[in-house]
């Protein structure tokens, strides 16, 4: 599928149609850019209005245009990036059911949705506000799904950080722990190089030590974690002691309670994060065609109120798109502009040359109305 198109308009002259100009674009195409794919863009008879409004419209359409353009590649990123972290295969993007690029191809106005009677500016602007709620729906969606995803993530980094500060209730047994009036079971985390010294002294940093109480629990790459039994009164003097000796004691409670809610969180989250990703995903894909059935109807616009003001009235012009290939982009401009007559072409030259330059914002200016899409 090619990603990036020319739309552009030729002018149709007194006494030929749009017909004859059409074939004599193939023809040269076929003979000189065999490579490149040439489509009919298909616009009605659009309502013209008067000049001074096509003069606003225009002023407004290349910022418009980066702004539906914009919200497209957005939408299009979000689902390469949810398809690639639920391990989707990547799908063909659709309107109405139809790959993106065949619906720019066979372009076909929607009469029902955008009646032509209606003013340029009533079309222009009713597809901007409809394009402006899709991505505020898409901001909401995707902080949404976002804020879960930070929640799991942070409970996963607790899980899979060191021992000095991970979360250590998943490492711990309801056996390992001793509770009662007088005693009690503090965990330290012992550097991983370290233990024998942890072993050979931690009985006799105070008073109140159960002899051989200390048990490994789990190791990392950093650290180790210890069980140590002592008295409750000498429990504050050992965290005192130990720390003095590069041990750190962790405070820590086993709670059953706690340990099953914790288990539930994540869970939750786990069913919620897929959740909110399979509806975003299935929202993306259907606003995905919205925005880019809606981008189309405004290029038509486009090509429309340019060819306009560029040829005048009546409206007599050719409407096509092609997809010339990087090597073939010069040879199809020089076809483009042949095709346009030499009075207009000598009217449109670059600013350097002469003419009026660039027509509503356009790097480069052309004897006929181009402009590009970028699918990506």
């Amino acid at each position: 599928m090619a990603t990036r198109y020319w739309v552009a308009s030729l002018p149709v002259s007194q006494g030929s149609s749009a017909s004859s100009l059409w074939s004599r674009l193939q023809e040269s195409i076929s003979k000189q850019a065999f490579d490149t794919s040439l489509y009919r863009f298909n616009i009605p008879n659009l309502r013209v209005g008067t000049l001074d409004s096509l003069l606003a419209l225009s002023d407004d359409l290349l910022k418009a245009n980066s702004f539906i353009e914009g919200v497209s590649h957005k939408i299009r990123r979000q689902i390469e990036e949810l398809e690639r972290v639920s391990g989707v295969v990547s799908s063909s993007l659709t309107v109405d059911g139809v790959p993106v690029d065949s619906y720019l191809t066979r372009f076909m106005w929607d009469e029902a949705k955008y009646p032509t009677m209606s003013p340029l500016r009533e079309i222009v602007d009713g597809i901007h506000v409809q394009i402006a709620k899709i991505e505020d729906d898409l901001k909401v969606r995707v902080a949404e799904y976002n804020n879960v995803r930070s929640q799991l993530n942070a409970i996963n980094r607790k899980q899979a950080g060191s021992l000095a500060v991970r979360d250590l209730s998943n490492l711990v047994k309801p056996e390992d722990i001793i509770s009662s009036e007088h005693l009690t079971t503090l965990l330290a985390i012992v550097p991983k190089y370290s233990q024998k010294d942890w072993l050979s002294s931690y009985e006799t940093l105070t008073t109140y030590v159960v002899p051989r109480s200390s048990k490994k629990l789990h190791e990392d790459n950093e650290y180790a974690l210890y069980t140590v039994t002592l008295f409750i009164r000498d429990a504050d003097n050992f965290r005192t002691k130990a720390r003095e000796r590069n041990f750190q004691i962790r405070d820590f409670e086993y709670n059953p309670e706690t340990q099953e809610s914790r288990k539930q969180e994540l869970e939750k989250l786990n069913q919620d994060q897929e959740t909110l990703r399979s509806s975003l995903l299935q929202w993306c894909y259907t606003s995905y065609g919205e925005v880019f059935s809606s981008w189309m109807h405004f290029c038509a616009v486009r090509v429309f109120s340019e060819s306009i003001l560029r040829y005048g009235l009546p409206p007599s012009f050719l409407s096509v798109v092609l997809s010339p290939p990087a090597k073939s982009e010069k040879k199809v401009r020089n076809i483009l502009e042949g095709l346009c007559g030499s009075s207009n072409s000598t009217y449109w030259k670059t600013e350097d040359e002469g003419g009026v330059g660039a027509f509503a914002g356009d790097t480069d200016a052309h004897p006929y109305v181009s402009f590009t899409i970028n699918l990506i």
